[in-house]
């Protein structure tokens, strides 16, 4: 039995073993498959190093903060519809800034966004020290923002990056899988650390009837604003800029997001890619939300141990991105994508047809967790591939705007958990489809490219015969 977890935890242990031992055996047939890392150049894996590194602290400041945000809330004395609001204005928020700050991001320099990405993450967390619901509304907003420049700017930046530098286009998945492999890992270790010291104090005002407080489920934002802070500074010193557009142009410029938006509808492989991810995304968001009550409902004796289960999580995306690792080596991203929103789809039926038994419940939620751990650095790579580099980061946060309006409806809806699921496996069974069709699309693009080089290259003959 596993230290700290009780006796008649049940089937939980077991998942998690079991989760271990195949990612173990995924991860080490994935490191033996291939010499992807012997093909690249030093040059290359040093880069890769400095992103993947300031990456890592970006997504361990953003794990330490999940797990306490509606804890915190709760200690402070708010009632759940109070909470429900600052959730729905943290996702709002996203939803709003996002469609324009990644087209500043794009015109004034990604590296500004990523330093921006700290102060904004830095300053939200500060707000976490006060029991004042406006000033908890303040830093709900700035968190959106935060999220908005997590999931575009870093992403942006990279792809970017290593265009300019002439590396290989192949060894971009390698980057992406390596990131989501870490992510899953700082994840845990977040974990591991944070509760720690989130008990090792009481929440305490600072004088009497003070709004300042500290200790207790604030102590992880703290640590958040340490680690985000080094990774500030590792920007700082070891990441050049990069920039697209014109700085000229005002801020906010409804030219830009015009411009950004008609590529998305006018590009067959771009707005495809971006459905795929406002459905699967949306889907596992709602999951996120979703997956306590689950197996909470009716209350077990004991509680399960939510620190295993989210440790088996992790452990299963870890599995995932090795399985990417996999298959990436002789297939492209595109041709496996239906098959991983197929099974997604198939995990999160298990609580529609199989809401009463926990354990088809948590192996139907490990299955979606393994699809995470592929889907991520697959569809960082589609995106890398079909999306216009003079609009990457706004393009990015466009995405967004759909998933987001999907996790503020159910945020703000009261449908029984078989309806939101049999929701979710509708959008995951969307989402194949799609993928399907921008295979056709990428497969035609691809047929057109080798057409265009052979006739090229028959005319430059045909001009070198003639006389």
């Amino acid at each position: 039995m596993l230290p700290g977890v009780p006796a008649n935890a049940g089937f939980y242990p077991v998942a998690f073993v079991g989760s271990v031992f195949l990612t173990l055996f995924v991860t080490f047939f994935a490191r033996e498959s291939g010499e992807a890392k012997a093909q690249t150049s030093s040059a290359f894996r040093s880069f890769q190093s400095t992103y993947l590194h300031v990456f890592w602290l970006m997504m361990a400041g953003d794990w330490l903060q999940g797990p306490y945000v509606y804890a915190l809330y709760k200690s402070y004395g708010y009632e759940q519809a109070d909470i429900a609001v600052l959730f729905v204005a943290g996702f709002g928020s996203s939803m709003v800034f996002g469609t324009f700050i990644g087209s500043m991001a794009d015109r004034f320099g990604r590296k500004k966004f990523a330093l921006l990405y700290v102060v904004t993450y830095v300053a939200s967390c500060l707000t976490k020290h006060y029991s004042t619901f406006y000033v908890l509304m303040v830093g709900r907003v700035l968190g959106g923002i935060s999220t908005s420049l997590l999931f575009s700017v870093f992403e942006a930046w990279l792809v970017s990056e290593h265009n300019s530098r002439g590396y290989s286009g192949a060894w971009l998945g390698g980057t992406f899988s390596s990131g989501q492999f870490g992510n899953s890992l700082v994840a845990i270790i977040a974990g591991l650390v944070a509760q720690p010291l989130a008990d090792m104090s009481k929440l305490t005002p600072v004088s009497p009837g003070s709004a300042l407080h500290f200790g207790g489920y604030t102590a992880p934002f703290d640590l958040s604003i340490g680690v985000l802070t080094v990774g500030g500074l590792l920007i700082m010193c070891s990441w050049s800029e990069n920039s697209t557009g014109n700085a000229g142009e005002p801020p906010c410029s409804v030219t830009s997001l015009r411009a950004a938006l008609q590529l998305i509808l006018s590009n067959r492989a771009v707005l495809y890619a971006g459905a795929m991810q406002s459905l699967f995304e949306g889907s596992m968001y709602t999951f996120v939300f979703m997956w306590t009550p689950v197996l909470t409902e009716p209350a077990p004796a004991p509680p399960p141990p939510f620190g295993l289960i989210f440790a088996t999580f992790m452990v299963m995306s870890m599995c995932g991105s090795s399985a990417f690792t996999i298959l990436s080596k002789a297939n492209a991203p595109a041709s496996f994508m239906p098959m991983v929103f197929f099974a997604a789809a198939g995990g999160l039926a298990m609580p529609v047809f199989f809401e009463s038994s926990k354990r088809a419940c948590l192996a139907g939620m490990l299955v979606m967790e393994f699809c995470c751990g592929m889907y991520f650095p697959a569809m960082y790579t589609i995106k890398s591939k079909v999306v216009p580099e003079e609009s990457r980061a706004a393009i990015y946060n466009l995405f967004r705007v759909p998933l987001n309006i999907i996790v503020l409806v159910v945020l703000l809806t009261d449908m029984p958990r078989s309806v939101t699921f049999s929701c979710c496996v509708v959008m995951l069974t969307l989402a194949a489809l799609v993928a399907k069709a921008l295979q056709r699309v990428t497969r035609t693009t691809a047929v057109q490219y080798e057409l265009g080089n052979l006739l090229g290259a028959g005319q430059e003959q045909a001009a070198v015969e003639q006389p």
